[in-house]
């Protein structure tokens, strides 16, 4: 079973996520926010990508962002984003890819999957 982190500020929108990621078959982690021990967290759950909420602003989220990458250079990260120019801005900050908000359940888990090494039979 895939595990997933995901961080949204909007409790509405994790709750979904959660129950969309979970009738897909993930393992999920939802957090309204990136704590002090997030970092922990990756290292308990190993999660296979993470997702984050990136705010209007996306700053904090950048860092978090960062941090991760630096010690898990190759746990993909994914920006969750109502922003109109997530498209042009995620690769440039360090993000392997994006979500769109309001987002398709289809659309979300192929880019899920897309960042999900196949396992091998």
């Amino acid at each position: 079973m895939e595990t997933i982190i995901v961080q949204d500020t909007d409790e509405d929108i994790l709750n979904i996520l959660t129950q969309a990621l979970e009738m897909e078959g993930f393992s999920v982690y939802p957090l309204l926010d990136c704590g002090e021990d997030f970092m922990d967290l990756i290292d308990k759950a190993r999660p296979h990508v993470i997702i984050l909420d990136y705010k209007l602003e996306g700053k904090r989220c950048i860092a978090i962002c960062h941090m991760i990458k630096h010690k898990y250079p190759h746990l993909p990260v994914l920006a969750l984003s109502c922003n109109s120019n997530i498209h042009h801005v995620y690769d440039k900050y360090g993000f392997d890819g994006y979500i769109k908000k309001p987002f398709d359940l289809d659309l979300l888990y192929k880019i899920l999957r897309s960042h999900i090494p196949k396992k091998s039979d």
